[in-house]
């Protein structure tokens, strides 16, 4: 078989219609503060294609690191034994260290080798919200843009020259702009928009004191009025699992519901894909990551009105899977009431933010302060990988498209919710 040749023209061609160039990502970052801009540390790196030859400095770092729970090694590697197996991904794991030994990053790669390209992603990359690294706290400080540019380019390289680690192209998406406090050094490559964002609202004080800041008098009114409605139903019952089992029948309960609403939308249902059943399942009651896992339930009498899947992670609540039932308890708005009692209970917990993670659904907007903005990076990294990388970057446009322009999202959605009502039919 013939190797195909690295494509360094291409990377350092201008920057694309939609791109964000790298000189204008440069502002964002602080200068490094010890040493001068046009000296580059020497950062050394070593890559590891097992996920456990990585665990233990992984685990380490991460009690300093800045990161996201979907950078967290219990995250992946329950990602990586459930899906990425059974999809013979190759993990990819890159761990950069100062001059000075202390680790800098680390970057949670894998190589895809689902078709006749080997594509580099995230690992994760489709059931993570946020695809970033690891950093160190002071990293912004020490290194700057111009810098991990030229780590990124060696690394690319090295990964080249290596049978297992060799790819024809890359995809990352749903890159944050930054990182806890950090800029996300990746923000320095020529980045398109990806087609929605995150939303993050910031907590603090109590519930109620919080409650009427954000909605009002009117609004609570509302509220009041529809809870009142619900109690006809039943007594009202905010229940968070405290065991495995029922974590598991809480989640299976979850998925059934939101699998009947994907349907009625004409949305693929995420839980039919290989392996993401078991995922959750896994996460939500194995004694690994239990403890990191917030399942819940709002009970109205004998049904179970609605359902969330989080995770606490540092001083962030992570709003991942929520649910709610159908029939007449759906029109009082049971996921609302929900929401509502997960915010109450991230107080209590003592937390600082709320991440609703991606997704810009109006009721995000309504409750959060803070929009984080999310980009893609597609780019041929050998002439074998210059139709896949092409594809990739017509296939975003187009999502972005249909996502930003609400007169032809409004007509998609209606449209494959017809579709989707066609296909209950039949199934019926």
């Amino acid at each position: 078989m013939t190797r195909a040749t690295p494509l360094t023209a291409f990377r350092n061609a201008s920057a694309r219609a939609g791109t964000i160039p790298f000189d204008a990502a440069r502002a964002a970052y602080p200068l490094q503060a010890d040493a001068p801009s046009g000296v580059a540390p020497e950062i050394s790196f070593r890559i590891h294609t097992s996920l456990a030859a990585a665990e233990d400095e992984w685990r380490r770092f991460e009690q300093t690191a800045v990161g996201t729970l979907f950078q967290s090694y219990e995250w992946l590697t329950t990602w990586h034994r459930h899906i990425g197996i059974r999809a013979g991904v190759v993990p990819v794991i890159v761990i950069g260290r100062f001059p000075t030994g202390e680790t800098a990053f680390i970057l949670p790669l894998a190589i895809d080798k689902g078709s006749a390209f080997k594509r580099l992603c995230w690992l994760g990359q489709d059931l993570c919200d946020y695809n970033a690294p690891l950093l160190a706290r002071d990293f912004s400080r020490r290194l700057t843009p111009e810098h991990f540019r030229t780590v990124w380019r060696k690394l690319q390289a090295q990964m080249q020259s290596d049978v297992q680690t060799r790819h024809d192209w890359i995809e990352f998406e749903k890159v944050p702009e930054t990182i806890g406090v950090e800029i996300n050094p990746f923000i320095g490559l020529e980045l398109t928009p990806y087609s929605s964002s995150a939303h993050i609202m910031q907590l603090g004080g109590d519930w109620e004191t919080f409650y009427y800041a954000k909605r009002s008098s009117a609004t609570r009114r509302h509220d009041r009025s529809k809870r009142r409605r619900m109690a006809q139903f039943g007594d009202i019952r905010f229940i968070t699992t405290t065991n495995a089992a029922d974590a598991r029948a809480t989640l299976e309960t979850l998925m059934r519901q939101k699998s009947v609403a994907l349907a009625r939308k004409g949305i693929p249902d995420m839980f039919a894909r290989p392996g993401y059943r078991e995922f959750f399942l896994d996460f939500a009651s194995n004694p690994a990551t239990q403890h990191l896992v917030h399942v819940s339930r709002i009970e109205v009498g004998a049904t179970d009105a609605a359902a969330n899947f989080a995770i606490v992670h540092g001083d962030c609540y992570y709003h991942i899977l929520s649910s709610y039932c159908d029939g007449r308890l759906a029109r009082l708005g049971p996921g609302a009431l929900h929401l509502r009692e997960l915010m109450g209970h991230a107080i209590k917990l003592g937390l600082r933010k709320f991440d609703f993670t991606i997704g810009d659904e109006r009721y995000k907007s309504e409750w959060c302060d803070e929009r984080l903005r999310l980009f893609d990076y597609t780019v041929a990294a050998t002439w074998r990988g210059l139709p896949a990388s092409a594809l990739s970057a017509a296939r975003l446009r187009l999502k972005r498209y249909i996502k930003q322009t609400p007169a032809v999202w409004r007509a998609v959605a209606q449209l494959r919710a017809v579709f989707g009502m066609i296909q209950t039919s039949r199934g019926a």
